[in-house]
């Protein structure tokens, strides 16, 4: 396949209500939307994740869209292209810019599987014909709201709740949660909000019987989360530290985890996230996909990722209301006791709702030949 034509759409979408983690908290999603158009008018879609602060990792809305636009796209429009693994070894002289990269090959991969007559699962691999959904839930200052919050995710049939946590804001959370619903699977998400010195409050966490801590260390660190697990029952899950197969392979030798969190984004694409999935299951390691408040092309995304056999956790992908008043897909992604059913249209499986993306698009940009 030829890349003839690649459009960039720059989005704002207001969330339903805010969400709030151990380094802040986020109401209104800006992110790029991308279109990749073959030589025969097929087209395929692409999101990036980014925010517009680089509180997660060092890549924001605006760096995406400098890498994607001066960088990326002259690697691949006007290349002929066998399969969208080939996209990762065009972007290997450019270094990390990991969400930048995995919205131009997201979209190469829906386009892929759509010429090919597949789902993007079935071009990944996939079999599962539904996945489990487990729900994130941000920080709540009352803990009566957070319960109210859980309950009605539970009475929903959300598979796996996890909460945010953050110092000053973790054991009671956790002790009240356990007080009330002492058998859900509960995991806690620290977004590296913790050090070494907090190994004896961390220890605390060991008695109430979670699921996972996630990424309690550092964001780019493996070492100390070594020594941490050595000290802890529960297992440990890295989510920020993992950018890479090779990342996930140290971890994995070093003891630093014995669960990932897998982001499209944040590892640099679909081809990579499936060689970590692989190496994961070859290593005992079970994954889940992880969420970046995704707007529905992103969800899509993950969805399909999920349908590999050692995504054997829930993970983040919620339905589209949960989120937003109005997702920009139809039909939107929707929860049913707990799974989403995996659509079996070609590709992603879903269609842009063009009238919804023309309402939250700031800025349209395109491509056509070359990069001029």
């Amino acid at each position: 396949m030829i890349i003839k034509e690649i459009s960039i759409r720059k989005m704002k979408m207001m969330m339903k209500t805010p969400f709030s983690t151990s380094f802040g908290t986020l109401q209104e999603k800006d992110f790029l939307v991308l279109e990749v158009t073959d030589e025969f008018g097929n087209t395929g879609w692409g999101e990036s994740v980014a925010f517009r602060a680089p509180w997660y990792t060092e890549e924001t809305l605006e760096t995406n869209l400098h890498m994607i636009k001066d960088f990326l796209i002259p690697l691949v429009i006007g290349i002929e292209i066998e399969h969208p693994d080939e996209v990762s070894t065009l972007f290997a002289p450019i270094r990390r810019n990991n969400m930048a990269k995995a919205a131009v090959e997201g979209a190469i991969w829906d386009l892929y599987a759509k010429r090919n007559k597949l789902t993007l699962a079935q071009a990944l691999g996939g079999e599962q014909e539904r996945i489990e959904v487990g729900i994130s839930i941000g920080i709540h200052d009352n803990h009566a709201d957070l319960v109210t919050t859980v309950r009605g995710f539970i009475d929903k049939g959300y598979k796996r709740i996890k909460v945010k946590i953050k110092p000053g804001h973790d054991i009671e959370v956790i002790r009240e949660l356990r007080k009330h619903f002492p058998d859900v699977p509960l995991m806690a998400d620290a977004n590296s909000a913790y050090t070494l010195e907090d190994v004896e409050l961390l220890k605390q966490l060991d008695a109430f019987d979670l699921m996972m801590i996630e990424q309690p260390l550092a964001y780019d660190d493996i070492i100390d989360h070594a020594v941490l697990q050595r000290q802890l029952t529960t297992p440990i899950c890295l989510d920020e530290s993992i950018l890479s197969l090779e990342d996930a392979r140290k971890a994995i030798e070093l003891g630093s985890t014995k669960i990932i969190n897998v982001k499209i984004g944040r590892v640099g694409g679909l081809t990579e996230a499936k060689k970590i999935h692989d190496y994961c299951m070859e290593q005992g390691i079970p994954v889940w996909c992880g969420g970046m408040l995704e707007a529905g092309i992103g969800r899509a995304h993950n969805i399909a990722l999920t349908t590999l056999p050692n995504f054997i956790l829930p993970g983040d992908t919620a339905g589209s209301s949960h989120y937003w008043k109005q997702d920009i897909i139809t039909p939107e992604v929707v929860v049913e006791d707990g799974y989403i059913t995996v659509p079996t249209a070609y590709g992603i499986g879903y269609e842009p709702d063009f009238g919804a993306m023309d309402q939250f698009t700031v800025d349209k940009m395109y491509f056509k030949g070359s990069c001029k």
